[in-house]
């Protein structure tokens, strides 16, 4: 599973992550992912290019990140992301490398999005949680209903998930001692 075909030409990577409403988990795995990947300190910062997030319904469109979800960032060093939800749109297949989706309906709707609109695709769509590093594939739950603790359950998994997807994409990179 190392490399893309924009990894393998010397080109800058590109991920998108998506949920449903764009204001949580989804806004969770881009802001935890950039905070690795765009400090110019980062042994990635000259691999990864647009990292971006979207939601595949349309509920929150130009809303900020849910408050829980920006405090869960803050509270783990986290204080410059910032984003206006959006919906899924079909450039993204052709304009990003990876979409991941947060949970296995996420998954469904952006695969039968891609194949029901017919749109030309680079794009590698699979559930985040593929990069689990359990040996087993994982879903992030949606917090908005559930509470604070989910929020941080949410964060450690993007937080492990973004970490074993660049070991497996970059393995010329030692791991992160984070």
């Amino acid at each position: 599973m190392s490399g893309t075909s924009g990894a393998q030409n010397g080109d800058k990577i590109s991920v998108l992550f998506v949920c449903l409403g764009n204001i949580c988990r989804s806004t969770m795995a881009e802001g935890v992912f950039q905070s690795i990947v765009k400090d110019p300190s980062s042994p990635y910062y000259d691999l990864i290019g647009t990292v971006d997030s979207c939601g595949t319904g349309g509920y929150h469109i130009g809303d900020e990140p849910d408050s829980r979800t920006l405090a869960t960032l803050r509270a783990n060093g986290i204080t410059n992301y910032e984003h206006a939800a959006r919906k899924l749109r079909d450039s993204d297949f052709r304009d990003f490398d990876y979409i991941f989706a947060m949970d296995l309906s996420n998954l469904s709707d952006t695969e039968r999005w891609r194949r029901t609109k017919k749109v030309d695709s680079r794009a590698k769509v699979m559930l985040f949680g593929e990069f689990s590093g359990t040996g087993r594939k994982e879903v992030v739950e949606d917090p908005y209903y559930i509470g604070r603790d989910s929020f941080k359950k949410a964060f450690e998994q993007c937080r492990r998930f973004s970490e074993n997807f660049l070991v497996a994409t970059f393995p010329q990179i030692p791991p992160s001692t984070t």
